[in-house]
């Protein structure tokens, strides 16, 4: 029975470790490795440095990344599936075309997958209401700097259907950079419910990296991972059945056990019942995981009903100001000290007229997390050293720069022995969503050969 191996070497970070990757990619026998590198507001932060400079906006570690494995997927037969093309996929490609010829890479065809980006489109779904607001989107006006769609895996499996060897896409829904390359291997699709959800399960447990080999998931003496220092990434190996397992190179840091699967399976989705993606509806209500040996665990029952007929729009615009301004104080009276430097700092706004739409402090060590609602019993009642923080938002960065450098004035206008102060602000990039149909969008898929 046809099986295949596939690894996750990035989750959503800017910045990831290397070696595992090389790792994975050496010892780990697999047919796939995924890079997935987009969070809700990469795209819009990675689209304002495309405004900076037309040649950047896609993945920063796409270079370093490129340059250490496409000597070594070359060798081995691997293929890339990535989302690093980020805000400007055009820009992605020709790097790694640029570092190909470089490193003497020959003999890969490379798929850019676009039509996820439509902010020259916004206009036309004005009238759309917007998710968190209900406001429809012409509310946002001229402050959209991005419009990108969750593009399902169908492209990137017409892109591995042309022969392909390495998919760069834009944004993709992170379970469907795996499930594209499934339905190219299986030719599953709506007709096969049970193995496409699978598929998505599949994605969906793989697409954090890390976080199924013990990331984000240990607590010392509660949720032991040994050696953390050098988590290994996952591999998943999957059959024609739909059945899978996931597992990690032997000797890699980290573990994958059922507790780890069943943590992951419920990140970041709402209803387990109906987790809508742009390649189905998946219920994973029915999901079953069992410890198949050390660092193996096999994963049933996943899923789907059909894929909605609308699209998910991520919607990036320049929503506010915001700054920070913190100081440390320790020894005898430490919190008193920091209380007063924080009523220092409310105060002189008070008395310069500046109006900040939104306020707080934060003793950090004391109440930073949890507010004094639950705080106030756990702290302790005189820490030994405190650092006090003030953050504040407006609509006019003047505001918040004002704060901001009141808190430098503590200096030498504040209580005794307060020190280590930063202090910063700029502007915030927040994110809506909308809903379009899907009829409106036709990705595209270009080869270039290397």
């Amino acid at each position: 029975m046809k099986k295949i191996r596939m690894s996750c070497a990035s989750g959503g970070c800017t910045y990831e470790r290397m070696e595992p990757a090389i790792e994975v990619l050496e010892k780990g026998d697999i047919d796939y490795i995924v890079f997935e590198c987009l969070a809700e507001r990469t795209i819009a932060n990675a689209q304002m440095e495309k405004l900076k400079d037309p040649s950047k906006g896609y993945n920063p570690m796409l270079e370093e990344r490129m340059r250490a494995i496409l000597p070594l997927v070359a060798e081995k037969g691997v293929k890339i599936i990535s989302n690093m093309g980020g805000a400007n996929t055009p820009g992605a490609v020709a790097k790694i075309l640029e570092i190909a010829a470089k490193t003497g890479v020959r003999g890969l065809k490379v798929a850019m997958v676009r039509g996820d980006d439509i902010t020259a489109m916004t206009p036309r779904y004005y009238d759309v209401p917007l998710w968190d607001s209900g406001q429809p989107l012409r509310t946002l006006g001229n402050s959209i700097v991005s419009a990108n769609i969750y593009l399902s895996g169908d492209p990137i499996k017409q892109a591995l259907d042309l022969g392909a060897d390495i998919v760069i896409t834009g944004r993709v829904a992170d379970a469907s950079l795996f499930v594209g390359p499934l339905k190219h291997e299986f030719g599953w699709d709506e007709q096969t419910p049970d193995r496409l959800g699978q598929a998505i399960l599949l994605g969906h447990l793989m697409e954090c990296a890390n976080q199924l080999t013990g990331g984000y998931y240990a607590d010392p003496g509660y949720k032991d991972v040994p050696d953390m220092h050098r988590l290994g990434f996952p591999i998943a190996e999957i059959d024609e059945s739909g059945v899978f397992s996931i597992t990690k190179v032997e000797g890699s840091g980290g573990r994958v056990c059922v507790d780890i699967c069943k943590e992951q399976l419920l990140y970041e989705i709402g209803d387990p019942a109906a987790y809508i993606t742009p390649d189905g509806i998946a219920d994973f209500s029915q999901v079953t995981f069992e410890q198949a040996g050390e660092d193996r665990v096999v994963a049933r029952h996943g899923r789907a009903l059909p894929a909605p007929d609308t699209y998910k729009v991520n919607i990036g615009y320049k929503d506010c100001y915001t700054g920070e301004g913190s100081i440390s104080y320790g020894g005898k009276n430490a919190l008193a000290r920091a209380r007063l430097a924080a009523e220092i700092v409310e105060k002189r706004l008070g008395l310069m007229g500046v109006a900040l739409d939104e306020f707080r402090v934060d003793y950090i060590g004391c109440n930073s997390l949890y507010r004094d609602a639950i705080s106030s019993g756990i702290a302790p009642q005189a820490p030994a050293e405190v650092r006090m923080r003030v953050a504040g938002r407006s609509s006019t960065p003047e505001a918040v720069a004002r704060m901001t450098r009141e808190v430098d004035c503590l200096y030498i206008n504040g209580p005794a022995g307060g020190g280590g102060i930063r202090s910063e602000f700029g502007p915030v990039i927040s994110v809506e969503n909308i809903l379009i149909p899907r009829a409106d969008i036709t990705p595209t898929v270009e080869l270039f050969e290397i």
